[in-house]
Order: C-alpha cells, then structure tokens, then sequence
C-alpha cells in the first residue's frame, strides 16, 4: 500500500453520478486518491475516462470496476415489474420499455475491460460487489496494480484476504450507493462501519479503508482509531462543483431527503443508500422483487428519463449516506483542505484526552 503515495488518508469514493475524472484529479493532486467508476461504460469509454484523468493529474487514482454475478433473465418477472410501473410511466405520457435488457456487463466476463487496464496501467483498481477470477487478479497486480475490493462483513472480507487483495474497503451499512454485498440474495448483517472496521483491523491481516457515514475530518480520526488506514468518502463529495452530479441531486443533498435516506432495491435491482425521494419512497409499500441487477436498471433509468421531461426530479438515483446533512458545497481542494484540518483537531484533541480510570464506574454509580 505504500507504493500508493498518497499523502493524506482520504479517498474519494467512485460513486457513480458523481465521481467523474475533473473531481478525480482535483482529490489526487490535493493528496488524497481519487477516484473513477467505470462500470456503466465499456472498455473504450473507461479508457476515454483514464486519459481524462491522467491529462489532469500525475498523482495515483484508483479505476472501479464492477464484479457482479451475471444476471438471470425473467421475461415474466421483468414483464410484472413493468406492468407495476407502468402507471408512473402514464404520470409522464410515457411507455415503459417493451423488454428489459442488461446494460451493464460485469468485469467477470469482461476480456476487453482487463486488457485495457493491462494496457494503461492505472495504479489502483477496486472491485465492487466480488471478486474476478484469480487469473484477472494476478494479471493486475504483475502489471504494477495496486487491487482494493469492498466487503461489508467479515466473511467478505476473508474471501478478498484469501483472493490476494491488497486493501480492504470496509463498507458499513450507513454507505451511500450500491451496498457491495457478493450476494444479494443472502442474509444481509448490515453491520455499521466503526464496527466492521474494528473487527476486520482486530481479526484480519490486510489493510482496512473505512466507507460509509462519514463526512468530516472527526469521522476520519474516529476511523483511523479504530484501525483504518484511510476513509473513503462519497457523499461528501456531491456537492462539490467539479462532480457529475446534476442541479436537482445537488438541491436534493441539502433538502429534508437529506435526513431520511433509504436502502431500496427498486432503482437498480441491487440494495442501494439514496436521497428520500419518490422513488425510493415506494420502497414502504413495495413488497415485489425487482428484476436481477442491472437488469431492472434499464427500467429504473427509462422511468427518470421520462420523469425528467416532465421536469420531475424525484425519480433519479440520488446516491447518498446516512451523513448526507453534513454535506459541505465547495471546490473539493477545497474540501479536501477542509478535511485535513479538521482531521488533525481531532487527531490531537485524541491525544489530549485520556479519561480517568475510574471515569467508567463514576458513570454508572453517581446518583
């Protein structure tokens, strides 16, 4: 990990809406690492993205990639999930899609993504969601690659170790965006990030990044007590003026959404953290199994289309955490300035305070 060269411990989370290569750069040359998502595009518009960045910056960034399991096509299921949205799409004088399609191919199975990372040599590359196979892993990390991959339990997180993953990025259940379980289908601990963090820095041999919740230089030294080496923040970075995000999400991140973000399946197929918004709302009267991700997707994207015509913002997805009200709107040197003086107040007021040893037992016997 220390071939990253990264000066300050923050990273830039590659959320997707969010994450383009101007905000990129501008973390990486403020001294964190900065980061891209590449897995809505293909390999030529992830390496159109790559030259973007590496035009802007010399500093380390890290490319996301994702490495879900291959979606099973339901035609009926697909049809039934259509036919439930089929009156929002009225709402907007649309038509729902006549069929769904898979419109994101995963890493797993893509040969033209892994040669065009062989090829330009990115120096980070984080999985999402899983692994690829052993021989993708291998290749990148003789090519000179630095892999990072997320895992929101320890069980993940013994399957990245295994898999000769270089840094975990421990994902608690207060993340924005696609929450990177391997299965989706299985039971779900939703475990917090101070608490996965603990336990994967106490009980694991690899380097932890903490995600999820966390929003200002307090939480970075609060997680870096805990055992991470870095935080990796992504809501935090919405507002800033050099991201992808569009007006409605930025206005969204400062509404009362803001305060009462949802885990829904409905958007994309796969649980996700976003803004309360109409969308994510019918998650409270919704008890239908969308479509496998990303193939309810192309519907949850069709439905912000037509929604967005109508000058209605409430169906976009507005990735945020369970933090989004601390949310800050500045350029992201700035903001990454902002972090790191706040991280070193709370760093040393750390190691100002050392409570008492009676402080404990005072507590439960006084009055």
């Amino acid at each position: 990990m220390d071939k990253l060269r990264i000066t300050i411990p923050i990273i830039q989370a590659p959320m997707a809406g969010v994450s383009a290569p101007a905000l990129a750069a501008e973390v990486s040359n403020a001294g964190g690492l900065g980061s891209i998502g590449v897995g809505a595009t293909d390999a030529a518009g992830a390496r159109a993205m790559i030259e973007e960045l590496r035009s802007r910056t010399d500093r380390p960034f890290n490319v996301n990639l994702f490495v879900h399991a291959a979606p099973v096509a339901d035609p009926v299921r697909e049809a039934a999930w259509l036919e439930w949205l089929g009156p929002l799409f009225a709402e907007f004088g649309a038509e729902p899609p006549k069929a769904l399609r898979t419109i994101y191919k995963s890493f797993a199975e893509d040969i033209d993504m892994l040669s065009m990372l062989l090829e330009t040599k990115p120096p980070v590359v984080s999985f999402h969601f899983g692994l690829p196979p052993g021989e993708a892993i291998q290749a990148l990390k003789a090519n000179g690659t630095t892999l990072l991959a997320t895992a929101t339990s320890p069980d993940e997180a013994r399957q990245v170790e295994k898999a000769g993953i270089d840094g975990i990025v421990a994902q608690g259940i207060e993340a924005g965006g696609h929450r990177g379980v391997f299965d989706p289908s299985l039971p779900d601990d939703g475990l917090g990030t101070f608490a996965l963090v603990r336990l994967l820095a106490r009980d694991g041999r690899l380097p932890v990044i903490a995600a999820g919740g966390i929003m200002d230089g307090a939480g970075i030294a609060a997680a870096l007590r805990l055992g991470a080496i870095a935080a990796q923040l992504g809501t935090a970075f919405v507002a800033c003026p050099e991201s992808s995000a569009d007006e409605a999400y930025r206005k969204a991140l400062t509404g009362p959404g803001a305060h009462h973000t949802r885990l829904t399946r409905l958007i994309s197929g796969r649980p996700a953290r976003a803004l309360l918004n109409r969308f994510t709302a019918l998650q409270e009267i919704s008890d239908r199994l969308p479509p496998d991700y990303p193939i309810a997707y192309d519907a949850g994207k069709a439905l912000h289309a037509a929604a967005k015509a109508r000058n209605e913002h409430g169906f976009g997805a507005q990735w945020a955490g369970q933090g989004a009200p601390l949310a800050r709107a500045m350029p992201a040197a700035e903001l990454i300035a902002t972090l790191v003086r706040e991280f070193e107040i709370a760093r040393i007021a750390g190691l100002k305070f050392r409570a008492p040893a009676s402080l404990a037992a005072d507590a439960f016997t006084a009055g």
